[in-house]
């Protein structure tokens, strides 16, 4: 079949509807286990060092392969990617839940971050071609809105399940969710067309390997203390070989006169282009905010893993009543006014929050800074998703998605890696030697510091807030340089676009 005998009536509402249970599910387990660690630490007799491998392999094994899957939807079809992948996550799963050593927990952390990987980039790239151009705003206002939720869920769920039941079950618990997801994606998700390809060997393997030193590198250069990590083996050098790689990568893509894994035309659109940069900064800046507010709550204020995540209500409450408001005006204004309204509340909010957080700051003044970034969250995903996708012809959706997923996942992999290193030099700035190594583990932040040190530590948890104020920053530039979509141009891959059900 091709991709010219596309169905003329679709139901995709049901259908986003169904997608979103999995891809709501492999968000919130990007983000569950860190409250689990000390639970795991002592049901598996593991030390930190160990325990943080259950979270740094899932996130490898998600960000590396994202290019090569969204190109494999583009080929098998983004549904059965989606099944295929759905059902590798929920399998995994089960296997975390039943492991008995740190070893076998990693390895089913894998083969969970796999799953995810074939399942994330295909919710996108359905949405795009199910919905139509001018109605696609509406949708990805709703996608945005569950992952600001996913947000909140995964602490506070995670939590509610490692009191009550035990660490196993943050892994157990996606078992009902999974298979629940899996049926109705198989009866409300539709089989879309697909069109032959010839798969580029020599790209996925180029881009897996660059890919895997690159962000290994990056990820893990904190805990090697960005030196060497074995014999000549160094983080420095791995980053550097893995920058190469994805040069040779780009020089491949561009050669490749029959099939590349990437369309490098892709880039020619500048929407597609500055929309990534955008997303890159955002994944940045959300996985840097959680880290310095998390050990502020709970090693200054003395809040429980549960108690801490609490504070984050009011921005998932505001973001999901937002975020569908926000997508209806995505198909009819610009969005550099809508994106930029999010991203620079963003930008706004960190910056209020590294100034406001002191040990006795009233809980009721950190949520205002808080109930912002849900402003933030609310105007920025619609937007920038649909910049992306918008002009999109069908037969590119995946090789999109894919690169849209990558850049927002490479974008967190950096700000993980910054923000630590820039806590760690904040606390020895205001605490001296004795700051050092404070932000080492989770066990830092298991029992509330003496009052000598709590002012220290919450300035330095403050400061560090300022470094994704200014990477924020860089996207409302991008934001601000997209150009009107609502402007018809003519173009093929708008008119190439699948109908929808009215």
């Amino acid at each position: 079949m091709t991709l010219s005998d596309a169905p003329s009536e679709q139901k995709p509402w049901p259908a986003l509807y169904a997608l979103c249970i999995g891809f709501f599910m492999i968000l919130v387990d990007s983000t569950i286990v860190s409250v689990a660690t000390p639970a795991i630490m002592e049901g598996l007799h593991s030390d930190i060092n160990g325990v943080v491998w259950v979270t740094s392999a899932y996130l490898l094994a998600y960000a590396v392969p994202l290019l090569i899957t969204g190109r494999l939807g583009d080929r098998f079809g983004p549904k059965n990617l989606y099944l295929v992948g759905l059902t590798v996550f929920t399998l995994a799963s089960v296997w975390c839940g039943l492991t008995t050593t740190v070893g076998m927990l990693v390895a089913a952390r894998v083969l969970q971050g796999l799953g995810a990987a074939l399942l994330a980039p295909q919710t996108m790239a359905v949405i795009t071609r199910i919905f139509p151009a001018e109605r696609r705003g509406q949708a990805m206002g709703f996608w945005g809105a569950v992952a600001g939720v996913a947000t909140l869920v995964g602490p506070i769920l995670g939590g509610f399940l490692v009191d009550h039941w035990g660490w196993e079950w943050i892994f157990f618990v996606n078992v009902p969710v999974g298979i629940i997801g899996f049926v109705l994606a198989w009866r409300l998700v539709p089989s879309l067309p697909i069109s032959s390809h010839q798969f580029d060997l020599v790209g996925v393997g180029l881009s897996a390997v660059g890919m895997f030193l690159l962000v290994f590198g990056i990820q893990e250069g904190q805990s090697y203390d960005w030196g060497q990590i074995r014999g000549i083996i160094s983080v420095p050098l791995l980053i550097a070989v893995g920058v190469a790689v994805l040069g040779v990568f780009v020089w491949w893509q561009r050669r490749n006169r029959r099939e590349p894994l990437v369309p490098l035309v892709l880039f020619a659109d500048r929407n597609f282009s500055l929309a990534n940069v955008a997303i890159t900064t955002v994944g940045f800046s959300i996985t840097a905010l959680a880290f310095p507010l998390m050990l502020y709550a709970q090693a200054v204020r003395g809040m429980s893993p549960t108690r801490s995540a609490l504070l984050l209500v009011p921005m998932a409450l505001i973001s999901g009543l937002l975020a569908p408001f926000v997508g209806r005006l995505v198909d009819r204004m610009h969005p550099r006014v809508l994106a930029g309204i999010g991203l620079g509340a963003f930008a706004v909010s960190l910056v209020w929050l590294g100034a406001i957080l002191r040990p006795g700051t009233p809980v009721w003044q950190l949520l205002l800074p808080i109930a912002l970034l849900g402003v933030a969250n609310g105007f920025m995903w619609a937007p920038l998703s649909v910049t992306a996708t918008r002009t999109l012809p069908p037969q590119r959706a995946g090789a999109g998605a894919g690169v849209y997923n990558t850049t927002r996942q490479f974008g967190a992999v950096l700000g993980s890696a910054a923000i630590a290193a820039l806590m760690e030099s904040r606390l020895v700035a205001h605490l001296g030697d004795a700051g050092s190594g404070m932000t080492g583990g989770p066990e830092a932040a298991q029992q509330q510091l003496p009052v000598a040190v709590r002012d220290g530590f919450a300035r330095a948890m403050g400061e560090a807030l300022y470094l994704p104020a200014l990477v924020i920053c860089i996207g409302v530039a991008a934001a601000l340089l997209f150009r009107n979509p609502h402007v018809r141009t003519g173009t093929a891959s708008e008119t190439d676009a699948v109908p929808a059900a009215r």
